[in-house]
């Protein structure tokens, strides 16, 4: 993979850093943010059959190695839904 490329969680697509949502599990509170903060990170598309397979089969929770909370995934929702994306 080329520098600041990263692969989606869900469907494996390989695109620029800036064209997928970030998912942030922070260092040392191992707090669940979107898009800010330092420490291990998951991105997903920007489309909602990947957060539906991500949530399904816990894709976010493994990769961040965490316990994701319901209100993630519904500010996810909210984000695809109005399309707020960091361009």
């Amino acid at each position: 993979m080329q520098p600041n490329y990263r692969r989606c969680l869900s469907c494996r697509k390989i695109a620029p850093k800036n064209s997928f949502l970030r998912i942030v599990r922070i260092y040392p509170s191992h707090q669940i943010k979107l898009e800010e903060g330092m420490g291990r990170s998951a991105y997903l598309c920007p489309e909602e059959d990947c957060l539906l397979k991500a949530r399904h089969k816990n894709r976010l929770g493994r990769s961040l190695r965490a316990n994701i909370p319901e209100e993630i995934y519904r500010s996810l929702a909210q984000c695809l839904k109005t399309k707020c994306q960091n361009k």
